[in-house]
């Protein structure tokens, strides 16, 4: 397909997606999780895809946007927009902290570190009454987004869904470029080949931290405006459950693919909200759904699409040739006598 067709059906899906909850009806709320849970699924994946790394960490970067938000707008009544700056601000600046400590790890023990840092995290949520301590910061004001005489503001799911909508093509437009930029390249041959980097003149601990400080508010922007739907902030946004949604999601479907943590996303996010089975149901689906991806397959839904898809195409292909070969004449020349 080429490039106009591909964006003229992607701009049509986008249209259809976006007018999806109105037509079912009463969905808005779970549409909006959705995409907010993706925005942030979307900034462990060009780490995970990109960058060859499992980062642990990421629901830090994402309960320091909530909790940014949080804070400005109850104690000091900061405006949408500027909580918007700060969330991102928090989110680069723990992650280049972080990156300074980490990434000249490896691997397991990177992400054990990353693990580490999260742990600590929650502990100060928790404690630290600054921060709310075990009871959270509530009574966050309704999103307001106006500027001068434009009035966008989200005082329910059905507006809010709008704005989550836009953070989410936002982000898959930025993913998209990312990869498409010198940095995207330098992270893949940083990932599948760092002697070859160094040699290229390429400094592989330089673009680690880059991609990782990069990533963080992505994570940090989904924290933002998870704050301003559930009009709370607390500890439980430590909790393992994001993490492991998260991971889940960019792995399950597959990685390197734009629209593969969105559709991981909506995947769990809908059997949790349209097909419940009760929370330590969901919470063992969920569990398992990461570790059936890990384990026994790999390369996710698409590898497995792939096996499926590729054998019965090769059959197919050696079927017409086949018959191609049977009605297709003998043109050899008779070598006379």
């Amino acid at each position: 397909m080429s490039t106009p067709l591909r964006t003229l059906a992607f701009a049509v899906a986008a249209v259809l997606v976006f007018l999806l909850p109105g037509w079912i009806g009463g969905v808005h709320g779970a549409f909006a999780v959705i995409a907010i849970m993706a925005v942030a699924a979307y900034g462990l994946d060009i780490v995970v895809s990109d960058l060859g790394e499992v980062s642990l960490a990421h629901t830090v970067f994402f309960a320091a946007g909530a909790y940014a938000t949080g804070l400005l707008s109850t104690r000091l009544g900061a405006g949408s927009w500027v909580t918007f700056a700060a969330a991102l601000a928090s989110g680069a600046l723990i992650a280049l902290v972080l990156g300074l400590v980490t990434l000249k790890l490896r691997e397991f023990v990177f992400s054990l570190v990353t693990y580490a840092a999260t742990v600590v995290a929650a502990s100060i949520a928790h404690n630290w009454s600054l921060l709310g301590g075990s009871d959270g910061v509530s009574g966050i004001p309704t999103l307001d987004l106006s500027v001068g005489p434009l009035h966008l503001t989200a005082r329910n799911d059905v507006e809010l869904w709008p704005v989550a909508f836009a953070l989410l093509l936002v982000t898959l437009y930025a993913i998209r470029q990312f990869r498409l930029s010198r940095l995207g390249a330098m992270a893949m041959m940083v990932h599948l080949n760092p002697r070859l980097a160094t040699m290229s003149g390429i400094e592989p601990r330089r673009v680690r931290l880059a991609v990782f400080v990069l990533s963080a508010p992505f994570s940090a922007a989904a924290g933002w405006l998870y704050a301003y739907q559930r009009a709370y902030i607390g500890p439980d946004l430590f909790e393992t459950y994001f993490l492991v949604l998260m991971l889940t999601a960019v792995v399950l479907v597959g990685r390197r693919r734009l629209l593969a943590p969105l559709i991981g996303t909506a995947l769990i996010v809908g059997q949790e909200r349209f097909l419940s089975f009760g929370g330590d149901v969901n919470a063992i689906i969920l569990g398992g759904a990461l570790v059936t991806a890990l384990a026994i397959l790999p390369g996710g839904l698409d590898a497995l699409l792939h096996r499926l898809v590729e054998p019965r195409r090769a059959s197919q292909t050696g079927a017409s040739n086949s018959e191609a070969s049977v009605g297709t004449p003998n043109t050899k020349p008779m070598v006379q006598p």
